[in-house]
């Protein structure tokens, strides 16, 4: 499991090529498997394969948002704060898990933050992706994850010794040797 997390990197660019519908299926199988808080379950998923929709999420926000446009699939992720008051952290945990989902099956990925962005000066990202889909308006919309096969490599990330000095002890402070 290290090795995978070690190996996920955030994906800006995919080849133009369609994801099977058994790689999807199994992604979206990943994330409604998600922990939550008192199995409350609380997210929803669209997930987008026509161009001319993912044309349109890839601007939901003023910046990175853009490479959206070429991605072959997108899964916007959303809750319902009713049914849960921790839909943020429930929502964000199914969203790692399609991450790392697409990481296993041989896919990139790129958390695309819409919570508390804007689309415009008048719009937040939010709104402008819950009139784009037609979102009702008790849900809120966490983010979108873009979805494709990588058209680019990235180097593994590193659990560098600065990093390990960021891990106490017991208590603040005590550093874990």
């Amino acid at each position: 499991m290290l090795s995978l997390i070690q190996k996920r990197r955030s994906i800006r660019m995919f080849q133009n090529r369609k994801v099977e519908k058994e790689k999807t299926d199994q992604i979206i199988q990943a994330a409604l498997l998600s922990p939550s808080s008192k199995n409350n379950n609380p997210w929803k998923f669209i997930v987008a394969e026509d161009k001319e929709v993912l044309l349109k999420l890839s601007k939901s926000k003023l910046h990175g948002s853009r490479f959206l446009a070429k991605a072959p699939l997108s899964i916007v992720v959303l809750a319902d704060p009713e049914q849960s008051d921790v839909w943020i952290e429930d929502s964000s945990i199914a969203t790692i898990l399609i991450i790392l989902t697409a990481q296993h099956l041989g896919l990139g990925s790129c958390w695309i933050q819409l919570r508390e962005r804007n689309h415009s000066d008048e719009q937040t990202s939010e709104d402008f992706v819950k009139d784009l889909l037609n979102i009702p308006a008790n849900l809120r919309v966490l983010c979108i994850v873009a979805i494709g096969y990588p058209d680019e490599e990235k180097p593994e990330k590193v659990i560098e010794k600065a990093k390990l000095s960021d891990v106490y002890l017991n208590r603040y402070g005590n550093i874990r040797q």
